[in-house]
């Protein structure tokens, strides 16, 4: 086993950069985790908003406008104070406000005219008050034209309430992407990273000076020689991927133990594992001579913070463009985020969600292969 024990004291060099790039994971992992992983939840709450009414009605149905709109909002009646009402808004003390004309029943409700609103340009919380504000009018007219009188309208509209969502949890996730989620979704950065570097400069050292001349000559076969190269890098490439698993255990504990997609995330992260390490190698065949190492260096912040960027590491799947997506379909990382999504967003993974799952997994296997023939390939155009 002298290749291989070769092979290990040469990643025993690079402990340092290894130990650095786990400290690089943990803290963008949590940083991350912090930014958004916390505020997730808020997309099922109903927002409360800022609201100016100036009533010039006083009616029963004004009143029960603004009753219906205080009850997820804070509503606030003032004065028709053009300037002051310009400088809330300006300063966000107020977003939005309603201006309710005198016969506010006649005008908006029997006519049908438009009640003047002044919001935020552009603000989502400006059309959620535009869908309730107009739901609320249209209940009216429909019991204008069934013949009711603004107060049979207003009573009628008495305790109307706006809409409820219960949020099913139906894959134990509540809601929102869990913490170790998010853990998961950054890992192949860390193993791109890792890999790439060190495999790089493993291989780059066996062929530094004579010593593929003295390989050659030796009593050890060139079979047994890769095999030994190979049994090596997976030694690397499981260690790295048994301590990043620990340190989601450690991070997550319970959590993350009675998550019903665990065993799809420990696949998951093991394929991309695979992936990372058969880049690695051929990142390694690539990379030779006296600036081997720049030559790398420069190679693998392309790959790792490039394919990162491109495949939902870095910035989620959902807020990438449509061209963006369809060209990371091509590569790996792609897929393994897909899986992490679905795994974290349902929790428990069943039927058609399985099959996707699956496929997923099956994609990244099948880059496994692609790159590993490729590597083959290369290799033995070399030797000729």
């Amino acid at each position: 086993m002298t290749v291989y024990k070769g092979y290990l004291k040469v990643m025993k060099k690079n402990i340092g950069l290894i130990l650095m790039y786990l400290a690089i994971f943990t803290g963008v992992t949590v940083m991350f985790q912090v930014l958004s992983g916390n505020d997730s939840i808020t997309n099922y709450r109903a927002e409360s908003v800022k609201i100016a009414v100036i009533d010039d009605d006083g009616g029963s149905l004004a009143v029960e406008l603004k009753n219906y709109l205080g009850q997820c909002h804070q509503v606030t009646v003032t004065e028709n104070d053009r300037a002051r009402l310009q400088e809330d808004l300006f300063y966000r003390n107020i977003e939005y406000i309603i201006r309710i004309p005198e016969h506010f029943f006649e005008t908006c409700i029997a006519e049908g005219q438009k009640l003047e609103v002044t919001k935020v340009t552009g603000s989502y919380t400006a059309f959620y008050v535009d869908q309730q504000l107009n739901s609320f009018l249209n209940d009216a007219r429909v019991y204008y034209t069934a013949g009711f009188t603004q107060e049979e309208t207003a009573a009628a509209l008495h305790g109307l309430k706006s809409i409820q969502v219960e949020l099913l949890d139906t894959g134990g996730t509540v809601g929102e992407m869990p913490a170790y989620g998010f853990y998961f979704r950054y890992l192949p950065y860390l193993f791109l990273s890792v890999l790439c570097y060190v495999m790089g400069n493993v291989l780059a050292a066996f062929r530094r000076g004579d010593l593929p001349k003295r390989m050659s000559a030796s009593a050890i076969s060139a079979r047994r020689q890769s095999l030994e190269g190979l049994l090596a890098a997976a030694t690397m490439a499981v260690i790295l991927w048994a301590v990043s698993i620990l340190g989601a255990f450690a991070f997550y504990g319970k959590r993350l133990v009675e998550c019903g997609g665990l065993p799809y995330y420990l696949l998951n992260s093991f394929m991309m594992v695979l992936t990372a390490l058969a880049i690695s190698y051929l990142v390694g065949m690539l990379v030779r001579g006296k600036s081997a190492a720049n030559t790398l260096s420069g190679i693998v912040n392309v790959l790792s913070l490039g394919m990162c960027s491109l495949c939902g590491v870095f910035v989620p799947l959902e807020m990438m463009s449509k061209g963006v997506k369809t060209a990371a379909h091509f590569l790996p990382v792609y897929w393994y985020e897909v899986v992490n999504n679905l795994v974290a967003e349902f929790g428990n993974v069943t039927g058609e969600i399985r099959q996707t799952v699956l496929q997923g997994l099956g994609l990244q296997l099948a880059f496994v292969v692609a790159l590993v023939c490729i590597t083959l390939t290369i290799s033995k155009w070399k030797k000729v």
